[in-house]
């Protein structure tokens, strides 16, 4: 007589319990990472995109972000000639979640320079076709220079957020390392978030926060 072994119903049911917290455990972090990793890429994206720009808008016709003085030439023209806006609004009460009005969570020592992120009626938004936004104050983005020898400087700041009104509309910050003060270069950001500081003048575009450059230098 041929003896058959196998598994029981009770070992099967305990296997597939033991699967199921597994799986419960680690799901959650593998879908932060992914999505951690979406935010990254559509980042380096943006910032790319915004940067190359500039530097046609020199070739083609001649001017950058120095030049801008809010009335012949202006930021928002620049980019809608070199990008493409498939929608613009002004101030955040047009931007919205759903029916609630735009707004980003910020922490304390996130953002550097002054006017960096102001949610104000003043804002202008472009939103990409890629379904990335980009978000700045008109009257102040005019004459965005730098001149380190002189010391003579008059940046210019805005943000972008990489998936739009979309949640989680939380700006990037350091969860390791310091993000200010001389330690500010240990600065890590593991778990990248969708929305980024940017500084831009003369023909360059950066990230204006440690946690914003750590997302985009780290391997």
């Amino acid at each position: 007589m041929t003896k058959r072994f196998g598994f029981t119903l009770a070992e099967v049911l305990i296997t597939l319990g033991i699967i199921g917290v597994v799986a419960a455990m680690t799901m959650p972090t593998l879908m932060n990472s992914t999505q951690g990793a979406q935010y990254k890429a559509a980042y380096k994206k943006a910032l790319s995109a915004l940067s190359q720009a500039v530097t046609l808008n020199v070739a083609l016709d001649d001017y950058n972000f120095a030049d801008l003085d809010g009335t012949n030439y202006t930021l928002e023209d620049m980019l809608k000639s070199r990008m493409n806006v498939v929608r613009t609004e002004t101030g955040f009460t047009n931007v919205k979640n759903g029916d609630k009005a735009y707004a980003v969570t910020t922490t304390a020592g996130t953002m550097e320079g002054a006017g960096t992120l102001t949610l104000g009626a003043q804002n202008t938004t472009l939103f990409f076709n890629d379904g990335i936004m980009f978000s700045f104050d008109p009257n102040a983005a005019t004459e965005c220079s730098k001149d380190d020898t002189t010391g003579s400087t008059t940046p210019c700041y805005g943000f972008i957020d990489v998936n739009g009104v979309k949640a989680p509309n939380k700006m990037i910050q350091c969860d390791k390392g310091t993000p200010t003060g001389t330690g500010a270069n240990t600065c890590q950001s593991t778990n990248p978030t969708d929305v980024y500081p940017v500084v831009f003048y003369d023909q360059t575009m950066l990230p204006n926060s440690p946690a914003a450059r750590a997302v985009l230098y780290a391997k």
